[in-house]
């Protein structure tokens, strides 16, 4: 499959690419497994020039060897790959308690062959084609969830304060209330605070869908939420990225 149908970029999408990484994406080390080499080189490059250090495999066998010895923050697997498919790769790596979070790029983007891939082991699946902004902001996500432990039951983005656990959210001591939509996207928002998260994602982590189902649900509650959290604030929390999605950061 050619680069184009692999995710190369729309026109000026590069510049995004650059621009949407942050401080942690610089210490990053990531794995591509994929044998379409022009694809791989495009990715391995773009990558790099957003500040990850990224590894090529080109076949399921040297993939498994590489994610073995090596270690890695995340690995983008390529379903179909010669020697040993990409989801009895992950799976390998698993049975050896190899934990790296994985992305998994497939043409097959029905809803059985993603949850296939997610039951293999694979954490996010992103079908083909794809823009590269997105491919960067799941990979970003993947790489912080490894990095930050999940026990953390307090987010907090300047005087925005979520609680996990209490469902508690305030600012600069105020009480919000929110539905409990509302609630889940805050939570996925604050737990990627920084990072640009996509539609898509929203859709899959918030609601649920592994499809998009051509509404404008998102940019309600979006609407909602940011009205809930900003009114009587003097310092927008939640930002919409043009083209790529939502970010909530406090820059102040």
């Amino acid at each position: 499959m050619g680069i184009a149908e692999q995710g190369q970029p729309k026109s000026g999408e590069t510049g995004y690419t650059v621009a949407g990484a942050d401080a942690n994406v610089a210490h990053m080390k990531i794995l591509v497994i994929e044998d379409d080499l022009e694809a791989a080189a495009y990715m391995t490059k773009a990558f790099r020039e957003a500040g990850i250090v990224a590894d090529h495999a080109s076949d399921g066998e040297s993939g498994l060897f590489m994610g073995t010895e090596n270690t890695y923050d995340v690995m983008v697997v390529d379903r179909m790959l010669p020697r040993r498919d990409g989801l009895s790769v992950i799976s390998e790596l698993r049975k050896r308690g190899i934990d790296t979070p994985v992305l998994i790029l497939s043409a097959l983007g029905q809803v059985d062959d993603r949850v296939t891939g997610l039951r293999a082991g694979g954490d996010d699946y992103l079908p083909k084609p794809y823009a590269f902004s997105e491919l960067l902001a799941r990979v970003e996500v993947l790489g912080r969830r490894k990095g930050k432990p999940e026990q953390d039951m307090v987010y907090r983005v300047g005087d925005l304060e979520l609680d996990r656990l209490s469902h508690e959210v305030k600012r600069a001591g105020k009480e919000i209330l929110l539905q409990p939509r509302e609630f889940r996207l805050l939570e996925y928002l604050m737990k990627n605070a920084g990072q640009v998260v996509t539609r898509t994602m929203l859709l899959e982590n918030v609601w649920d869908y592994h499809f998009d189902p051509q509404t404008n649900v998102i940019d309600v509650h979006v609407s909602r939420l940011r009205s809930k959290i900003e009114k009587d604030f003097d310092r927008p929390l939640l930002k919409t990225v043009r083209g790529a999605g939502y970010m909530i950061k406090d820059e102040g």
